[in-house]
């Protein structure tokens, strides 16, 4: 069965923490592919100060231009509106019917699942491959929502084969990972002080940041 991870984020910008997230997933996993998807405009922030969609959607295609099992998909920016998860998952489902999908999703966002719009459905229509966060204990999540889904909680060595005829044992996967401490506000300060992105985006995306004067003004 092909297996998705589907890695979704305002990814404003997108930048080797991303990456190296994504990539230790997918060694640890064995996902066919992960799809990257960047939001149009995300429910829980402020997007004011946001890098058009665009420009993030073409950020994240030059990521992962060259990079086995990455994809960047368009699905959100061209959908419009608030980027629910529900709807996406709506959207995958439709183009890949018979893939077995993972959302893949930091430990910092799953501690706020229950905020999700409907999260009931999203928890019952994929699973989820939860990952660890420089600050916080992976182990948090089995107290999410007051611990109702501990039950379906469980580590990567506990669900068996993912890709396997039966699904995995557990609904909600921990999956740890050598995170790194790098995030897209520090990336845009860089930008802001005039200082360079080396090291913390791919270069590609680094030249597109200057192209396109993006994070000058933020």
């Amino acid at each position: 069965m092909e297996t998705i991870g589907l890695f979704g984020g305002t990814f404003d910008p997108i930048h080797i923490g991303h990456l190296r997230a994504a990539a230790e997933v997918r060694r640890r996993t064995r996902l066919d592919r992960i799809l990257f998807i960047p939001s149009y405009r995300p429910p829980h922030k402020a997007t004011g100060g946001t890098a058009p969609a665009a420009d993030r959607l073409r950020m994240v295609e030059i990521a992962c231009r060259r990079r086995a099992g990455f994809e960047a998909s368009p699905i959100e920016v061209e959908v419009r509106g608030k980027s629910y998860s529900i709807r996406t998952l709506g959207h995958v489902r439709r183009l890949r019917p018979e893939a077995r999908l993972f959302f893949i999703v930091g430990i910092d966002a799953f501690l706020d699942i229950g905020t999700w719009h409907e999260y009931e459905k999203v928890l019952a229509e994929c699973f989820f491959l939860v990952t660890g966060r420089p600050g916080f204990d992976l182990e948090r999540a089995r107290g999410v929502l007051g611990g109702r889904l501990r039950s379906s909680i469980g580590t990567l060595e506990e669900a068996g084969d993912l890709a396997g005829a039966a699904p995995p044992r557990s609904r909600v996967i921990l999956t740890g990972i050598r995170a790194l401490d790098v995030s897209s506000t520090a990336v845009r300060d860089r930008v802001r002080r005039g200082r360079s992105l080396e090291g913390l985006v791919p270069r590609g995306v680094a030249a597109y940041i200057r192209e396109h004067q993006l994070y000058r003004g933020r």
